[in-house]
């Protein structure tokens, strides 16, 4: 990378390259070349992809004026251990940005799945989409499977002059012994278990389970039961064996799971389009409430597909296990509507102070920086009450290890939600930025918490930014989510 004023930035050797200068950005990967000027970048942003096998990747994407986004091939960051290139490189490019341009944003915008402009919407629509389907197939295989597994309970022995062609629909007995029984290993499950029979009549093998493999001995007498040119049962002495029949029940509880499983994927989308007029980078609310809501409405709806597979209204006892389990849906996801609300800031009065000045209260919180008073990022809480605010690493008892706040250098800037480059802290967390003798420096806790805290470092600048809050009552301003 070259000085501010002319910067070149490469990646692959040949295969892909990006360069800035004064004129613009400059973007070549393969056959495809593409270039900007800096009056049509509206910002410069980082978007964060998460891969199950490598992490997290870091790439540098260009919005530009008329919507338009695209990704730089370089600079990026993943797979390897952080060693500050990348932040280097993306601070030089909006130093170049700022000074031939105009940033819409005056921070650097870091957008995931977590936050407002993330591009995870696709997969959550796949996937319910892919269980919805899964679960209406599983539905309409329980009348299938109640009528075979009638079919099997009413089955009868086969009479003695039954001609072959009818010998499938009633159940054959055959001798047979024991010769050698091979268990899969504890440790692979879902390999098949095999009870070999002596001269290999009527048959060679029948696969049983794992438990019954391990039960029968070699030169144990057996009676096999067959049904449809099917062994259903093997009957010794000491132990018997026999094939699990699925009954409609089965199919419609696990037709019920893949539907509420659905259920989470879509809260997501419901989540993004909800605060879709969130700034693109403010983290979103989690969909686990819906999660609970989901949880609750299998705790009724499991039992009832179960005990009524096929005709779950029948009776007036289902009739009204229905409507109650629905009343209880429907205020669970009422709760979970209210809970993935998004909280703004509050007027400091909702900060309530400790029932005794004198006593020390330990707030969940954390600084984002390292600082004086914050070494190596060790504080997990901050204690105020009985003495000055201090930064731990424990919640109490007692101030061990505690470091004072210098109140008298903090000044504070604002207070707002969590963004996407706060990717450490819960999504519910509030941020409090404050001015630390000309170093900015991030406070973050959860909300009544954090009114509580930011009105004991510093009382003035407290009230000033939840002042400037106060009026906002919509989400926000609206965001480009590309």
């Amino acid at each position: 990378m070259n000085d501010v004023g002319d910067m070149t930035f490469s990646a692959g050797g040949r295969l892909w390259s990006v360069r800035a200068d004064a004129h613009g950005l400059w973007s070549r990967m393969l056959a495809r070349r593409r270039s900007v000027a800096w009056a049509d970048v509206a910002d410069l942003r980082v978007r964060v992809t998460d891969t199950y096998k490598y992490g997290q990747y870091y790439r540098v994407s260009v919005l530009q004026r008329d919507g338009r986004e695209w990704r730089l091939p370089a600079p990026y960051r993943g797979g390897a251990p952080d060693d500050g290139a990348f932040d280097a490189d993306v601070a030089a490019l909006r130093a170049l940005h700022r000074r031939y341009g105009a940033p819409e944003s005056d921070h650097l915008v870091v957008i995931s799945n977590r936050t407002a402009g993330g591009a995870a919407r696709v997969v959550p629509l796949a996937l319910t989409l892919l269980l919805l389907a899964a679960a209406v197939g599983t539905a309409l295989l329980a009348p299938r499977l109640g009528s075979e597994q009638a079919a099997w309970r009413s089955a009868a022995p086969c009479a003695a002059d039954a001609p072959a062609g009818e010998r499938d629909t009633c159940l054959t007995t055959l001798p047979a012994v024991i010769a050698e029984a091979d268990a899969a290993p504890s440790n692979r499950p879902r390999q098949s278990s095999w009870l070999y029979l002596a001269d290999g009549r009527p048959m060679e093998r029948v696969e049983v389970s794992a438990d019954a493999a391990h039960a029968f001995r070699p030169g144990d007498a057996v009676e096999l039961t067959l049904w449809r040119g099917q062994v259903m049962e093997v009957v010794g002495e000491h132990h018997a064996w026999r094939e699990h029949v699925p009954g409609p029940g089965s199919a419609a509880v696990l037709s019920a799971v893949l539907a509420l499983a659905a259920g989470y994927p879509a809260a997501k989308l419901v989540l993004r389009r909800r605060w879709r007029r969130l700034p693109d980078d403010e983290v979103l609310p989690s969909a686990l409430p819906f999660a609970g809501a989901l949880a609750g409405t299998a705790l009724w709806l499991l039992p009832l597909c179960y005990l009524r597979p096929t005709a779950p209204l029948d009776s007036g006892v289902t009739i009204g296990w229905a409507a109650a389990g629905s009343l209880v849906t429907l205020g669970l996801l009422g709760w979970a509507w209210r809970a993935t609300r998004v909280r703004r800031p509050e007027p400091v009065g909702a900060g309530e102070e400790p029932a005794a000045p004198d006593q020390d209260v330990f707030v969940s919180a954390r600084f984002l920086e390292p600082t004086d008073y914050n070494p190596h990022h060790f504080g997990t809480h901050v204690v105020i009450g009985g003495g000055p605010p201090a930064v731990t690493p424990h919640p109490g008892p007692g101030r061990f290890a505690a470091l004072p706040i210098p109140t008298e250098r903090l000044s504070l800037r604002d207070v707002r939600r969590a963004r996407g480059s706060e990717e450490t802290i819960p999504r519910s967390w509030h941020v409090a930025e404050f001015d630390d003798a000309g170093t900015p420096v991030r406070l973050a806790a959860a909300p009544v918490d954090l009114a509580r805290l930011v009105r004991r470092l510093d009382p003035a600048g407290a009230a000033a930014a939840y002042a400037r809050l106060a009026p906002a009552a919509a989400p926000g301003a609206a965001g480009r989510n590309g």
